[in-house]
């Protein structure tokens, strides 16, 4: 959650829980579930829950975005160049440079002609995106 809030400044609600339960682990399909979950507001309506297991131990995510069932997450921000710098010094993973989408070369924008995006990583190797629309 601190990672969540120092780089990208999504700051908790407050609300925790923690969960040692037969039907909490029924719900998530986990069998002797132990979790930990932190709640964040991220704008004005979305509710993002981080959820740490403490058993059974997780493995380590190994997805790539082509995988079934891998998702990410995608946030608004006004200035990508500036916000990819501030993530280099920080030493966040970056995938690679901002991309300007653009037609040509395999691509098809449509209405996102000029939509910059980028994408890094969470400490735990989550995907996530960041993108600009075109002024």
């Amino acid at each position: 959650m601190r990672w969540y809030e120092d780089v990208l400044g999504i700051a908790p609600i407050g609300v925790t829980i923690s969960a040692t339960n037969p039907a909490i682990g029924a719900v998530v399909e986990v069998e002797n579930a132990s979790m930990r979950a932190s709640f964040a507001l991220a704008g004005d309506n979305v509710l993002l829950e981080l959820i740490q297991y403490d058993s059974p131990q997780p493995r380590p995510f190994t997805g790539r975005n082509c995988d079934v069932g891998v998702m990410h997450l995608c946030f608004e921000v006004d200035d990508l160049d500036a916000a990819h710098r501030e993530l280099v010094e920080r030493g966040v993973h970056v995938n690679a440079e901002p991309v300007v989408l653009q037609d040509g070369d395999g691509v098809e924008t449509g209405t996102l002609a000029g939509t910059k995006i980028l994408y890094l990583r969470d400490p735990d190797g989550i995907q996530l995106e960041l993108f600009q629309l075109p002024a």
